[in-house]
């Protein structure tokens, strides 16, 4: 579980960059969508290692794919809109899907685990 929260982090990072960049160009609600979506991903990955049983734990790693899916919808409507360099969208495109990979397949053994 440590490798994914490292890489939430290593995301999370660059997307409060994005969303800096975006602030500067005064695209405020796009600049805190995609900051808040971004960065809860991870923290409800560090949430769900406190988690009280499998289900609690199941419920934080389904937090943090939703939030995945959501962070992939600014994303590409920031790309769409090109405020910022595709080179920069098409990398955080790329560590959300992974992120999302690995939550699927996380999510995926625990249910079976739980049934």
């Amino acid at each position: 579980m440590a490798y994914i929260n490292d890489v939430a982090t290593e995301f999370a990072i660059g997307i409060l960059k994005l969303a800096n960049e975006l602030y500067e160009k005064k695209e405020f609600i796009l600049s805190k969508q995609i900051a808040r979506s971004g960065t809860s991903i991870g923290a409800n990955l560090a949430e769900s290692q406190g988690a009280i049983s499998q289900k609690d734990f199941l419920n934080k790693q389904y937090i943090s794919f939703k939030e995945c899916k959501e962070t992939l919808y600014w994303l590409h409507l920031i790309k769409e809109m090109k405020y910022v360099s595709e080179d920069k969208i098409l990398l955080l495109e790329k560590q959300c899907r992974h992120i999302h990979f690995m939550l699927n397949k996380s999510i995926l053994t625990i249910k079976s685990k739980l049934e």
